[in-house]
C-alpha cells in the first residue's frame, strides 16, 4: 500500500492542471482530413455540430481544439444531465440573495442616529438586480460582443427529452428574454449582468439579449438515446470512429513520445486484440502505455486488466 508522505510522480501529460482545461488535449488532438471537412461545413453554415461517438474517441475534446486552432479563448461548458434546464444553461437568478440584500439594505435606511443621518453607509455602489443574475454557458456565448465563443454541450443524450429541441429554437432565434429584467419598468431595463468564467458584465436591453457573433456549438452524444429529425435537420453531425492501429500509434507518439511507442508495442497490440470485443477508450491505453515507461510493473495480468477494463461490463449484483 503506499504511504506518504511522500512526492508523487509527475502526472500525465494530459492530466496536468496547469492552464485552462483541455488546453493540452487540444494541442494534441488528431483529426482526420474528412472530419475536419465536416466540422469546417459547421463554421460555414453556422449550425451545431453534434459529435457522436463510443467513449473515449474524443468527442469533446474536439470542443477544445477548435477554440485553440481558431484562437477563440476558454470554451464555454455545459455538462447535460437529466435534471439540465434550459434556464440554467441561459440565465440563473439568485431570488434569495437579492432577497437578502434588499432586506439589509432596508435595515440600513432604517438605522438612524440621534441627527436623523444614515449611522451606517454601504460601502461601494448601491446593488442593483443585475449582481444577482448570471448568464449560463449558452447565455454567455450568444451574449459574446468581442467575437464568437466555443460551446460545449456535453452528453446531451443525457438530457430531459424536450431540452433538445427546446435548445435548438433559441440557437435559431439567436435570441432570449430574461424574465426578471422584461418586467422592470421603463426607464430600469438597462442592465449590466455577469458572465459565467469571468467578472465581466455584458450590458442587456429591455429584457433581451441578441446575439452578435454565433457561437460555435459542439454537441456531443455517446447515443443513449436517438434525436427526433427535427433536431437533426439542423445539425450538422460528425460520427468519431474508433481509432485504427495505425491512429493509435499517432496518439501515443504525440501524447508520450516515439521512445513511449517503442518500449510499450505489446499494450498497443493488447490493446487492439482487446478493442474488437470490448468497448474501450484511447486513454486507457495512454494510462498504460504511461506506467510502463515511468517505471510501473506491467507484467501483471491483473493490473493490466485494470487498466484496461472493458466501458462495457455489467456491475456485478
Amino acid at each position: 500500500m503506499f504511504r506518504g508522505p511522500a512526492d508523487l510522480p509527475p502526472p500525465p501529460p494530459w492530466r496536468g492542471i496547469a492552464g485552462s482545461p483541455g488546453t493540452q488535449a487540444a494541442q494534441e488532438y488528431l483529426l482526420s482530413p474528412e472530419d475536419v471537412a465536416v466540422v469546417n461545413t459547421a463554421l460555414h453554415l453556422r449550425r451545431p455540430l453534434l459529435v457522436t461517438g463510443r467513449p473515449g474517441t474524443g468527442k469533446s475534446s474536439l470542443a477544445y481544439a477548435v477554440a485553440e486552432d481558431l484562437g477563440l479563448g476558454d470554451v464555454l461548458r455545459w455538462p447535460v444531465n437529466s435534471r439540465s434546464t434550459l434556464e440554467d444553461a441561459l440565465c440563473r437568478y439568485d431570488a434569495v440573495g437579492r432577497l437578502r440584500e434588499v432586506s439589509l439594505e432596508r435595515e440600513r435606511r432604517s438605522t438612524r442616529g440621534a441627527s436623523g443621518k444614515l449611522r451606517y453607509r454601504a460601502r461601494g455602489r448601491h446593488s442593483d438586480i443585475g449582481d444577482f443574475l448570471r448568464l449560463g454557458p449558452l447565455g454567455t456565448a450568444l451574449a459574446a460582443r468581442r467575437g464568437p465563443r466555443v460551446l460545449l454541450i456535453d452528453e446531451l443524450d443525457k438530457a430531459d427529452i424536450d431540452l433538445p429541441n427546446d435548445l435548438l429554437v433559441v440557437l435559431e432565434e439567436a435570441r432570449f428574454e430574461i424574465p426578471e429584467l422584461a418586467r422592470l419598468p421603463e426607464g430600469q431595463q438597462n442592465v449590466e449582468v455577469l458572465v459565467t468564467g469571468s467578472r465581466e458584465r455584458v450590458p442587456v436591453n429591455r429584457g433581451t439579449v441578441t446575439c452578435e457573433n454565433f457561437p460555435i456549438v459542439v454537441m456531443t452524444s455517446n447515443g443513449e438515446r436517438d434525436f427526433p429529425p427535427a433536431f437533426l435537420r439542423r445539425c450538422v453531425r460528425l460520427d468519431l470512429q474508433d481509432p485504427g492501429e495505425e491512429k493509435l500509434r499517432d496518439i501515443v507518439r504525440l501524447h508520450l513520445g516515439d521512445e513511449a511507442l517503442a518500449e510499450a508495442e505489446d499494450l498497443v497490440q493488447d490493446f487492439l486484440q482487446r478493442a474488437a470485443t470490448q468497448t474501450l477508450a484511447t486513454d486507457q491505453l495512454l494510462a498504460a502505455v504511461h506506467l510502463r515507461v515511468t517505471g510501473t510493473d506491467l507484467t501483471s495480468e491483473q493490473l493490466i486488466n485494470t487498466v484496461m477494463r472493458r466501458l462495457d461490463e455489467a456491475f456485478p449484483a
